[in-house]
């Protein structure tokens, strides 16, 4: 399993990127956790491609709601592809639409295959977790209800063994919310990986490290 998780896009180890992906070539786009959006819904998808692009890869976007209610569809086409960017938003949205999409089982099962690499950002990172409590602190869980008209879930992928904070200290969190959950956390021995704008958590196989 490959993972690169970060706080914002490649924090400041666009290189690890790399080395997971190999030469980099096409890769799956998704921006459903923006989907409780929908005036900022383009512009947020374009402001992803242009980094994408200039570290050589080839994106294509990939909507799950075009997938939603349709068991099975989703792995062949995310299976064309040697990785997945899946960007910020509402933490909760995404993963109400991975499930609805069937994209967080077909994920599962081509990461535990390593026919892929994912790489997320903010709610991209929080949603490969065990779990999400906390995170309502910093995305709102009632998004859910109108983006995708139905309730949120709290269960993460689980496919990293703690929970991540992200943007701290930041200046996009300018109320300082990621400090006060990890205040939380650290009160109620939770385990987590409190992130700044430039660090990353790699897996690689079985190796897991934190880049600062």
């Amino acid at each position: 399993m490959r993972l690169f998780l970060s706080s914002y896009r490649f924090g400041a180890h666009q290189r690890r990127l790399l080395e997971l992906t190999g030469e980099p070539g096409r890769i799956a786009v998704i921006a459903n956790a923006c989907d409780a959006w929908p005036s900022a819904w383009q512009s947020a998808v374009t402001s992803d491609l242009f980094p994408l692009r200039r570290l050589g890869f080839h994106p294509d976007v990939i909507d799950l709601r075009d997938y939603v209610d349709r068991p099975g569809a989703i792995e062949p086409v995310l299976r064309r592809y040697p990785a997945v960017w899946v960007r910020g938003g509402n933490t909760f949205v995404l993963r109400a639409q991975l499930a609805r999409s069937g994209a967080d089982l077909a994920l599962t099962t081509l990461l535990a295959e390593d026919a892929l690499v994912y790489a997320g950002y903010s709610a991209g990172a929080c949603v490969m977790t065990p779990d999400l409590h906390g995170i309502e602190a910093m995305d709102d869980p009632a998004e859910v209800r109108t983006a995708c008209g139905v309730e949120p879930r709290w269960d993460g992928l689980d496919l990293v063994d703690r929970r991540i904070v992200p943007h701290l200290d930041s200046p996009t969190d300018p109320e300082g919310l990621s400090r006060k959950l990890v205040r939380e956390y650290i009160a109620a021995d939770v385990p987590h990986w409190a992130l700044t704008d430039d660090h990353v958590v790699v897996v690689d196989g079985n190796v897991t490290e934190v880049l600062t």
